[in-house]
């Protein structure tokens, strides 16, 4: 009887870890963001890594983009947009093979 016991317990840890596994799984995304200045790279690194699920961050102010590394049961693609929003950035998500050189206006920390 124990060993059965021991059996089904050790049967629910290795489903338990699976299933923990699967609902951990970084994703990553790329969005076009509209930033001219150091200042706007700055605002960005000191922020968008404290929202909820963000794992890693790279920002290219000469190719005008931002790759984020996230979890998938902690936040959306949709929540980044809007933590983006709330900085006062439009972020796009850029597919596979898009362009992201087009350059807009400056932010309002642009000393320019």
């Amino acid at each position: 009887m124990k060993k059965l016991l021991v059996v089904a317990m050790l049967t629910m840890l290795v489903v338990n870890t699976f299933a923990d596994e699967k609902k951990k799984k970084v994703s990553e995304v790329t969005y076009k963001v509209e930033m001219d200045c150091q200042s706007c790279v700055n605002k960005i690194t000191k922020n968008i890594p404290f929202e909820k699920g963000v794992k890693d961050l790279n920002v290219d102010m000469e190719g005008q983009t931002v790759t984020v590394k996230y979890r998938e049961d902690k936040t959306t693609k949709e929540n980044l947009v809007k933590a983006f929003e709330k900085l006062d950035f439009k972020a796009e998500e850029l597919k596979e093979g898009e362009c992201s050189s087009q350059k807009k206006k400056c932010c309002s920390g642009c000393k320019n």
